[in-house]
């Protein structure tokens, strides 16, 4: 009896190995988990579109879109998805990058002050001296969050070596953690991380990319955020992987787009309560996050152009850099 046993386990363990070596594996390196801008990659697997392409996606996950940039241009990673102001501060460092498809349609930070210093802070000026934690950066490229942090300082007349800016990762654990303990005055975070420190009274806003009295000082305000991209040799040797993760990604955000926030928070599992109603009100509250189709906008780029030479004042690669020469369309498309 027991040797039947062995041998149906046997077979049933050589049939999941052979099946999984029918697959292609693509590995992608994004923020998270359940950021809310990338959510969808997490959603790929979560709905099967990586098995419908043939393909076993393996996520890794980051602390910042720059370290998931890093990952792609060491070929750790076949695939990044990335704030794009971060990818062209990398491409004007030098770095491979090409972005394929659109995931954002508008950017999400918010920058939290930790609720101890409610009163003593009451605009970005008062963040002089400060700890201010942002998704972490790389040497050869800054994170959207740091790029946007250092040019609202900078536009409230703060100077930069003013303040101290640590790396705050790009997920709950790491957000929280700073902010609870004190370790950072202020993050430039991520949702639904903030919106749930706030509803916990951990934080209090000071700037949020969805209220408009908060884009009206930012240059190039819409800039297009996450955005999947690839190195100029996937295009090269393998269209095919580019083609395929293309597709992927396209049918993670037509689920979304086609299913209410319930339905996405059921599909990706969350279970935990704090996080399940966290989640469900940012996705309430920001329906028009997610692009729908993938399809790069051409004012979104000319945002995003303006956004990052901005914040690169003063660097002649930055300034010189076009944002067109590191987008390929051919898969996603565009509008305008």
């Amino acid at each position: 009896m027991r040797t039947r046993a062995l041998y149906a386990f046997v077979l049933a363990f050589l049939a999941l190995v052979t099946g999984a070596q029918a697959f292609e594996k693509i590995v992608i390196s994004a923020p998270g988990p359940r950021n809310l801008s990338y959510l969808p990659v997490d959603l790929i697997p979560a709905i099967g579109a990586d098995r419908e392409e043939g393909v076993l996606l393996q996520i890794q996950r980051t602390g910042g879109g720059a370290v998931a940039l890093n990952n792609l241009i060491t070929r750790d990673a076949d695939f990044a998805v990335a704030g794009f102001p971060a990818a062209m501060s990398l491409s004007s460092n030098g770095g491979d990058v090409i972005g394929i498809a659109a995931v954002d349609d508008a950017p999400m930070f918010v920058l939290m002050v930790r609720s101890g210093l409610k009163g003593h802070v009451k605009r970005i000026a008062d963040l002089r001296g400060k700890v201010i934690g942002v998704n972490t950066s790389t040497k050869n490229s800054k994170t959207t969050s740091q790029q946007l942090a250092e040019l609202l300082l900078k536009s409230d007349g703060v100077d930069l070596d003013r303040v101290r800016i640590v790396p705050a990762g790009q997920s709950w654990v790491e957000q929280s953690s700073l902010m609870i303990s004190g370790t950072a005055d202020a993050v430039m975070g991520d949702e639904p991380f903030a919106s749930r420190l706030a509803a916990d009274g951990k934080v209090f806003f000071l700037a949020n990319l969805a209220d408009p009295g908060t884009t009206q000082r930012i240059s190039g305000a819409k800039f297009l955020h996450a955005t999947l991209e690839t190195r100029s040799d996937m295009i090269r040797d393998a269209p095919q992987k580019v083609e395929k993760m293309v597709r992927m990604m396209v049918k993670s955000l037509q689920w979304i787009a086609k299913h209410k926030p319930e339905e996405v928070v059921d599909q990706l599992k969350v279970t935990d309560p704090e996080e399940r109603t966290s989640l469900l009100l940012a996705l309430r509250k920001y329906p028009n996050v997610f692009s729908r189709d993938g399809k790069f906008s051409t004012r979104q780029l000319q945002e995003t152009e303006v956004f990052f030479h901005k914040t690169s004042e003063g660097d002649v690669k930055a300034q010189s850099l076009k944002i067109e020469s590191i987008i390929d369309d051919r898969w996603a498309g565009r509008s305008q």
